[in-house]
């Protein structure tokens, strides 16, 4: 059986909220951005993401489920044809919620919620590293540096070497001239 979700509702019953989680969901998706409160769109956030993860797998049964929390069958045309292709390599983090401060009337706190419009990181194609990854990385990049490092170092000696070495030949070419 399913939990409700913890907390107070989004402004009265189960039902409304449902509907109101649907509405911004919908007008997300038909402007590409929203204004609203911070725990509205904390809470259509999660809604949004499942849709357009429905939207990229693109068939008839995922077209119907979500019909069934979207009803303008112009925003679901838009989100299967349009929305959801731009995310086709994108495997989630699809919206962004940027707080812009409190509202004028009542000092509720609001926020913008809209559709990600860069590309990944990685153009390529290829999913962006992890953390971990990164450090490694990185210091691969440094062991890879101090080993050049090393390299010109003992060049540098040996050259030191080899002109130390020219030098004492030519002293004692000087000394048995001199004799």
């Amino acid at each position: 059986m399913p939990k409700p979700t913890k907390g107070a509702r989004l402004g009265g019953s189960p039902a409304h909220q449902r509907l109101l989680l649907a509405n911004l969901a919908t007008q997300l998706f038909e402007h590409g951005r929203i204004t609203t409160t911070e725990a509205k769109a904390r809470r259509v956030r999660p809604l949004a993401e499942k849709l357009i993860t429905k939207a990229k797998r693109g068939d008839l049964h995922n077209r119907r489920q979500v019909l069934r929390v979207i009803r303008d069958k112009s925003v679901v045309h838009e989100l299967f044809t349009e929305i959801a292709p731009r995310y086709a390599n994108r495997p989630g983090g699809y919206t962004r919620i940027t707080k812009i401060g409190p509202r004028r009337g009542d000092n509720a706190p609001m926020a913008v919620i809209e559709l990600v419009q860069e590309p990944l990181a990685a153009s390529t194609g290829a999913a962006p590293a992890a953390p971990a990854e990164q450090a490694e990385e990185k210091t691969e990049e440094k062991a890879d540096l101090a080993k050049a490092e090393e390299t010109a170092a003992a060049e540098s000696a040996d050259e030191a070497k080899a002109d130390a070495k020219e030098a004492a030949d030519e002293a004692k070419d000087a000394e048995g001239d001199a004799k």
